[in-house]
C-alpha cells in the first residue's frame, strides 16, 4: 500500500473549519454539522471560553449526541493533533478571520481548508457576498493563508456553490 513502512498518515477528522461571527446557530448545526455527521463542535474564542453563561446559551443550540468544546486559541493549537487524527469528526468554528488565520498558521498543515460563512458588516468592511463582509486587511490575511497552501472559500450553506477567495476581492 505505498508509503514508508511503519509510517501511517493521520486520519483527517477535522471536517470543517469555518469563520462565522454568530458561532453556534441553526445554520451551523443543522446545515453543516448534521449532514457531515459531526461529533464535536469546537468554538475557538477566548472570550466565550471564559464565559460559562454564554457557553450554556450556545450549548442549547447543539443537538443531543453532538459534543461541544469552548477553547482558547492557544488551547486549540495544542489539541490540533488529537482532532486531526482522532476518531471524532470535528467542526472547528471561530467568530473572526484573525483567530482562524492564526489557528491555520499554527496548525503545521493540519488545517488545509477555511470556510467563510456569516461574517457581518462592521466599520472598515465591505460586502463581498450577501452574507460576507470583509475588510481589505482581512482579505490580505486570507490571501497569505492561500499562499501558504490553505484553500479559502466562502459558502453559506453546503448546497450553495463555493466561491473562491479571488472572486471575493
Amino acid at each position: 500500500a505505498g508509503g514508508r513502512q511503519g509510517h501511517r498518515e493521520p486520519v483527517v477528522t477535522i471536517t470543517l473549519c469555518r469563520v462565522d461571527d454568530r458561532l453556534i446557530h441553526g445554520q451551523v448545526v443543522i446545515g453543516w454539522g448534521a449532514p457531515m455527521g459531526v461529533d464535536l463542535i469546537v468554538v475557538v474564542d477566548d472570550a466565550v471560553q471564559a464565559n460559562a453563561w454564554e457557553q450554556e446559551i450556545y450549548r442549547m443550540a447543539v443537538p443531543e449526541g453532538t459534543e461541544v468544546a469552548f477553547v482558547t486559541e492557544a488551547e486549540a493549537v495544542g489539541r490540533l493533533d488529537r482532532w486531526a487524527g482522532g476518531p471524532e469528526r470535528v467542526f472547528v468554528l471561530t467568530g473572526d478571520v484573525a483567530t482562524m488565520c492564526a489557528l491555520v498558521r499554527d496548525s503545521d498543515g493540519r488545517i488545509g481548508r477555511v470556510n467563510l460563512g456569516g461574517v457581518h458588516d462592521q466599520v472598515g468592511r465591505r460586502e463581498r457576498l450577501r452574507y460576507l463582509y470583509l475588510s481589505d486587511g482581512e482579505v490580505d490575511e486570507l490571501r497569505r493563508l492561500e499562499a501558504g497552501g490553505a484553500r479559502v472559500y466562502a459558502q453559506d450553506v453546503p448546497t450553495a456553490p463555493a466561491v473562491g477567495l479571488d472572486d471575493l476581492a
